[in-house]
């Protein structure tokens, strides 16, 4: 198979070592506040498992003094006044005792099963939306690295594990417990030399499953990581389904599905073997026990005490024995079931809980202020960058920015355009130097203030799952609808959204995909019209779209960026012809700075790139496609 997702499983392994006691950590942190439910349903459980215990008995009684004669009819707990003096009153005793004792584990069995399920329920949702919420504040350096999939894989299917680990595993370990201790006491208060016979397979049982969970505990943790990389697979290929239809690859995809879906059945087969041999077997021990108590009661009451046990066993002693022993029959046999759920919850919490572990960098210094209105006075400072261990990205970036100002951004794919205008965002922060927004270091304010203060529209619009409406307020909730309509219309995007079927309730489909790129820009635009920021950001805004659509693209940005700080960042260079200026980037430095007129003077890299996009081809220096050549040969980072 292949290893695309390695690097995903090394990030959540390291952190994963460090997670002790997952298990305990989901009472204590998340189901501290619905503990009172758990400790109901624990209650209900144990009271019904006793209650079951009780018919055996009372059966056992009934068969020696009713229907064999042979014992007076006696019953624990019940004083001797209240029972019956004749035959037919202890019969029907007998019969009310056990239908109203079942009846009362019914009852305790629904109160066990709503409070339990309650009690888990609760849980899940508070680990889920915890590990969402810590995820969403990880840094730009972790969504790098970590796929879509893994990530889905631990919101959803890691959480929905734990569910059912609280939903089954509490009811089964209580079940177990109580039977065995219930059971185990009624049994040696009947006969206790009988009753060795029958405990004989607890300690063998509880011997086979710690060897079974010393072998099983590294498979699920493999098993939940496989799941990571089958759904970072089917993500992929879903949302690349456009792609695999135009290259007809789709029989190349069905063979890295098949892998990654072999590989996840090679990992969870493995684990279901060592089930095939974990549950016959304790099923065998289980069984051993009862046939031995048959054969040894049997002979005893036929008899008399075999070999060396001594004393009487009656008829209705051995019926009570028989029934209790198949009652702890079912509960050992399941305990395999226990075990691999209690393995499964976890691996997958933690998972869960070394994903909340990893730290964030990029957050708000503490004693941070905010920016408050911001005039949009930007200034990098001698800043270097670099993306975690790699090789330097940016060199000496240095300019200044005044207040209204448009700056222009242009230079070959990989140079680092994108990347300088992230270091503003704070996406990243810088390995030297320092970037002032107003004459505050931007490490020195709260990220929160810095982020309002800045629109962004990316090169690849992305638009929610909803209305076009919903996608214009995002991040201006309380907006009316008439500002809406004025940030569509500065935006060039109210006449084609009042053509649309059901104009701005008309749902977008996933990511924007019943819209054109131009229209899907305009509404990002439109959005960032609405936040009203003081500093605006636009990474190729119109790369992705026809002339026609640029133009009008660019008539709402020369109506935003009238009086705001921007930032442009562009290949076509027809985009920042009137920024105030433009810097030229290669290689992670500015190796050209001044307006578009000053820099077509100068002959160098922007006067390579217009001639480009003039068709010049025979103005090239001949230095500058050599250079183009080896970018384009070794290749970029996917930032820009």
């Amino acid at each position: 198979m292949s290893t695309d997702a390695d690097p995903d499983s090394t990030l959540l392994n390291e952190h994963r070592e460090d997670v002790s006691r997952p298990i305990v950590r989901l009472f204590t942190e998340y189901g501290r506040d619905d503990l009172h439910w758990f400790v109901v349903g624990v209650l209900a459980s144990t009271m019904a498992r006793f209650l079951g215990l009780v018919p055996p008995i009372i059966l056992g009684a009934a068969i020696d003094a009713i229907f064999n004669d042979s014992a007076a009819y006696t019953l624990p707990v019940i004083p001797n006044a209240w029972i019956p003096a004749t035959e037919t009153g202890q019969f029907w005793l007998s019969a009310a005792l056990m239908g109203g004792t079942m009846a009362l584990a019914a009852v305790m069995h629904f109160f066990r099963q709503s409070t339990l399920n309650l009690f888990s329920h609760r849980v899940k949702h508070e680990v889920r939306t915890s590990s969402y919420q810590a995820m969403q504040r990880l840094d730009m350096d972790f969504f790098n690295e970590m796929q879509t999939g893994q990530l889905m894989s631990i919101l959803n299917n890691d959480t929905n594990r734990l569910e059912l680990f609280l939903d089954n595993m509490t009811d089964s370990v209580i079940q177990l417990v109580v039977l065995v201790i219930g059971i185990g006491g009624v049994l040696l208060w009947i006969n206790w030399q009988l009753a060795l016979v029958t405990l004989f397979v607890i300690p063998l049982a509880a011997l086979f499953t710690y060897w079974f969970m010393s072998i099983v505990e590294e498979m699920y943790a493999d098993i939940r990581e496989t799941v990571g990389d089958l759904n970072t697979r089917l993500e992929n290929n879903l949302g690349g389904i456009e792609v695999i239809k135009s290259a007809t690859t789709e029989e190349f995809e069905d063979e890295r599905v098949r892998d990654a879906s072999y590989e996840y059945f090679r990992r969870d087969w493995l684990a279901l073997r060592m089930n095939f041999i974990y549950r016959p077997g304790l099923q065998i021990l289980t069984s051993i026990a009862f046939v031995a108590t048959f054969i040894v009661g049997g002979l005893w009451v036929i008899s008399g005490p075999p070999g060396p046990f001594t004393g009487n066993l009656s008829i209705g002693n051995l019926v009570t024995f028989l029934l209790l022993t198949q009652q702890l029959v079912d509960p050992l046999a399941q305990m395999s079931e226990a075990v691999d759920r209690y393995e499964d919850a976890k691996a997958s919490s933690s998972r869960i809980f070394a994903l909340m572990s990893i730290p964030v960098s990029i957050r708000s210094a503490e004693g941070a202020t905010d920016l408050g209105d911001v005039r949009g006075r930007v200034e990098y400072d001698d800043v270097d960058f670099s993306y975690g261990d790699e090789e330097p990205v940016l060199h000496d970036i240095d300019f200044e920015v005044e207040p209204g100002q448009t700056i222009g951004l242009v230079g070959p794919t990989g140079a680092g355009k994108t990347t300088i205008l992230k270091l503003l965002l704070r996406l990243y922060d810088v390995d030297s130097g320092a970037v002032r927004v107003d004459g505050h270091d931007v490490r020195e304010v709260t990220v929160e203030s810095l982020r309002e203060s800045i629109g962004y529209v990316s090169q690849d619009p992305f638009l929610f799952d909803g209305t076009v409406r919903e996608n214009i307020v995002y991040g201006a909730f309380d907006a009316t609808d008439e500002e809406v309509e004025r940030a569509t219309k500065r935006a060039e995007a109210h006449e084609f959204i009042e053509r649309m079927p059901e104009g701005y309730d008309t749902r977008v489909g996933e990511r924007g995909v019943m819209l054109s790129g131009g229209q899907r820009q305009r509404i990002c635009i439109a959005r960032t019209i609405l936040n009203d920021p003081s500093i605006l950001i636009f990474d190729e805004a119109t790369s992705a779209v026809d002339t026609e659509t640029e133009m009008l693209i660019q008539r709402s940005l020369d109506d935003l960026t009238e009086d705001r700080t921007t930032f442009i960042i562009a290949h076509r260079l027809s985009t920042v012809r009137k920024a105030d200026e433009v810097l030229v980037v290669e290689d992670g430095r500015i190796v050209e700075r001044g307006d578009h007129e000053a820099l077509l003077e100068e002959d160098g890299l922007y006067a390579n790139l217009w001639s480009v996009q003039a068709g010049e081809m025979d103005a090239l220096d001949p230095e500058f496609i050599e250079q183009a050549s080896e970018r384009a040969a070794m290749g970029v980072r996917g930032e820009d």
